[in-house]
């Protein structure tokens, strides 16, 4: 467990909120979130207090389907060069991984960022598919070379969504009971307030944009038990040193220039409307999907997840990943059995590495 760097700020936000006398749950939707909750034992410390924080979809590898990694898949093994940031390359389908596809000779790649990807395929003749993932924070990057001239044989392939359709479904589907919401400062910065606000006022939601330290996430949790005890349900600022009302008007703009809004499925759930990024038909020339159709007709059907596996369910927020019978025992870090266990921002790869809880 790391220590607090300002135990004494820290325990005046806790003694305020025990002070509160409350009995609440909240959501984040944010791997670094629940890294820094887990590697400082603040949900220890909040469960004392009354404070219970479950984490949500916000692992952008973990809500990767197994469809789109065989596709990948798929791609690298009809002799497509095919470029992924390196937590993808773990993640296991019933077809295998990135990893396997590579270990058969296949051209698979390490890239740490789109441009890497675009460079190699200045350097060959061959096609190469850059795979891309994360949400609003991750899309601009994505964006910004197709806004210059690209090499004829790259395309991307994208995995980018949406954070507001998914918070919107899991209310919908009302299997998790929160009363509030830390919502993911990095996407704040890009995108602002506004998105946020509809959950607000539809759903009577309290909700606080929040940053990455320790302090942070202990502000946030005070700053919701605040709101609920005052008959609030508002979108609050805690992130005031980076994020603006209206975000990155820059960033914004890129992606509204370059992606169109699709339908799609998440891992743990089923199809959410307008809830991931598609490139805009003006650029087809390096949509993966349309350049390499006919290949991508091909995928094999893999199972959403590996026999006994809980990533869904850890998604959803319906069970903590200690809670998955696989957990510590069959899937581990270096021989995951879900993306939650492969990716340095899931929930079940940092429980493993910082709970203590392994059996």
């Amino acid at each position: 467990m790391y220590k607090l760097r300002d135990e004494a700020t820290a325990t005046k936000i806790l003694s305020k909120i025990k002070a509160m006398d409350v009995d609440y749950r909240f959501m984040h939707v944010c791997g670094t979130h629940q890294d820094t909750m887990v590697r400082f034992g603040l949900d220890t410390m909040l469960k004392e207090v009354g404070v219970e924080i479950k984490q949500g979809p916000g692992c952008p590898v973990c809500v990767t389907t197994s469809k789109e990694i065989a596709d990948a898949i798929t791609l690298a093994r009809s002799g497509v060069t095919v470029c992924a940031f390196g937590d993808m390359m773990r993640v296991p389908t019933t077809i295998g991984t990135l990893n396997d596809a590579k270990a058969d000779g296949c051209d698979v790649r390490i890239v740490y960022s789109i441009e890497d990807a675009v460079r190699m395929a200045g350097e060959q003749e061959k096609d190469l598919v850059f795979v891309s993932v994360g949400f609003e924070t991750t899309a601009p990057s994505t964006a910004v070379p197709l806004q210059k001239e690209l090499p004829e044989n790259f395309s991307i392939y994208s995995c980018h969504r949406i954070c507001p359709p998914i918070l919107e479904a899991i209310f919908t589907m009302g299997e998790t009971k929160v009363q509030g919401l830390i919502d993911p400062g990095h996407v704040a910065v890009v995108t602002g307030y506004s998105i946020f606000e509809p959950l607000a006022k539809e759903w009577n939601m309290p909700q606080v944009i929040a940053g990455f330290e320790p302090l942070d996430m202990l502000m946030s949790a005070y700053m919701l038990c605040k709101q609920i005890k005052e008959g609030r349900a508002e979108v609050e600022n805690e992130y005031t040193r980076l994020v603006k009302p209206e975000g990155n008007l820059k960033a914004r703009k890129l992606i509204d220039d370059v992606f169109v809004p699709v339908d799609r499925e998440w891992r743990g759930f089923p199809v959410i409307k307008k809830s991931a990024l598609a490139l805009k038909d003006k650029y087809a020339m390096h949509d993966a999907n349309k350049v390499h159709e006919d290949i991508l007709a091909n995928t094999p059907e893999v199972e959403a997840e590996a026999k006994g596996c809980k990533c869904g369910d850890v998604l959803r927020g319906l069970i903590d990943s200690e809670q998955c019978p696989m957990f510590g025992t069959a899937c581990k870090p270096m021989r995951p059995m879900g993306p939650c266990m492969v990716s340095q921002e899931g929930s079940c790869n940092i429980a493993f590495r910082f709970s203590g809880k392994r059996p």
